[in-house]
């Protein structure tokens, strides 16, 4: 961008930024137009023109200070059409002829008042100055035709509708931006009840990890307390396996700390706590959906080991809703693989289907679109991993994931 251009831009943001600075230059600039040719044009000699007096100071005085009336005309937009009205009556009094500067500043005068202010007062604005303008053209000594007198007037009806649809417009794009902020905020609102949602379910799913956990542990310091005095090395076993459960267990509890559960959970305070599924239950998930019709084919890479139980279930979770949108999305002739690579510290999951692609995006939870997504990122992050959703190259979409193993 060239300094000039640059420095236009400036001098615009500053004018912007002072209206009043800004009108006083349109004032400034009316009057080195007008007051020259005020004082260096002669007047006609007929059609009535010899009656006025010729300009001198005080007709050059009082068109300046209508003129810079202007400067005030954003912040008083009435009184300001008033004073212009009230200088040049009397400037039609002392019989000076009219002059460039003080027509313009009334039809500006007029302008703003229909801009800046509301029905009422730019009626009354528009009213008041018509009245005064018809006026003010029959009175003068010049005579003027019925075609002039329908002209002049209007140009000023024209003046002040130009006025009045500027800020009719400025008030329909001012509520277009209103609008869309509030669905902006709406979206927002939206995406944030899914997060709380997603993570709330998320915590529902480690408390059932945890007190499973609990449970083992319970038992296995039941058995350590009877067997202790009778037979040292299996006591001892049990607390091994108490100790490494309890840290599992720990792990799991740090993770729903700060996360609040819905009240509508509070009935299933009283039910039987049970493990989540996890990957060891993904063949059964694989033969619920081929039963749908949806050809699913599973691949596992690399060691197979046991990651974390939370891992497991988020594992789990991502392949039940990355197939679930599949069914959805993806077509009644879609095809869908899973793929398991165990890496030495990480496991990646991948889901890709052949069908309609991009449709998967506006995967939905229950009445609420794109809740799917948001839950799948949720709980990636949650255990640290990375997710990447979007089309497949060739067609189709694709999930993939990568989980730490270790929690």
């Amino acid at each position: 961008m060239s300094p000039r251009i640059r420095g236009l831009r400036a001098v615009r943001a500053w004018l912007q930024a002072r209206p009043m600075a800004s009108d006083a230059l349109l004032a400034v600039g009316l009057l080195a137009v007008g007051l020259p040719q005020l004082f260096l044009e002669e007047l006609p000699t007929n059609a009535g023109y010899e009656d006025f007096r010729a300009p001198d100071v005080w007709d050059g005085l009082l068109v300046v200070v209508v003129t810079m009336a202007l400067a005030w005309r954003q912040r008083h937009p009435m009184p300001v059409l008033l004073f212009i009205i009230g200088g040049e009556l009397v400037m039609a009094v002392a019989g000076y002829p009219p002059s460039v500067p003080d027509v313009v500043a009334f039809l500006i005068a007029v302008y703003t008042v229909a801009a800046h202010r509301g029905l009422a007062q730019s009626a009354a604005g528009g009213l008041i100055a018509f009245v005064y303008f018809l006026v003010y053209l029959i009175l003068l000594p010049v005579s003027a035709s019925p075609v002039v007198l329908i002209t002049d007037c209007a140009l000023v009806i024209g003046v002040w509708v130009l006025g009045r649809n500027l800020r009719l417009r400025r008030a329909y794009f001012a509520e277009l931006e209103d609008r869309a902020a509030r669905l902006e905020r709406a979206r927002g609102t939206d995406a944030r009840a899914a997060r709380i949602e997603e993570r709330s379910r998320i915590a529902r799913e480690l408390h059932d990890v945890v007190a499973h956990h609990v449970s083992v542990m319970t038992v296995q310091a039941g058995a350590a307390r009877r067997i202790i005095d009778r037979d040292p090395g299996s006591a001892r076993e049990a607390m091994s396996t108490i100790e490494e459960v309890g840290r599992t267990a720990l792990s799991e509890m740090r993770r729903i700390v700060g996360v609040l559960r819905t009240d509508r959970d509070q009935d299933r305070a009283g039910r039987e706590l049970a493990p989540q599924p996890g990957l060891g239950d993904l063949g059964e998930l694989l033969d619920h959906v081929r039963e749908t019709g949806l050809s699913v084919q599973l691949w596992i890479e690399g060691e197979a080991r046991a990651p974390s139980p939370g891992v497991d279930v988020a594992a789990f979770r991502l392949i039940q809703e990355a197939l679930t949108n599949t069914l959805k999305h993806a077509g009644p002739q879609a095809r869908a693989w899973v793929r398991l690579y165990y890496g030495d510290h990480d496991l990646t999951v991948e889901i890709e289907d052949d069908g309609r692609g991009t449709a998967t995006f506006m995967a939905d939870d229950g009445d609420n679109p794109g809740h799917g997504l948001v839950g799948m990122y949720e709980r990636v992050a949650l255990y640290g991993g990375e997710l990447k959703i979007g089309p497949r190259v060739g067609g189709g979409f694709g999930v993939r994931a990568r989980f730490p193993l270790e929690a």
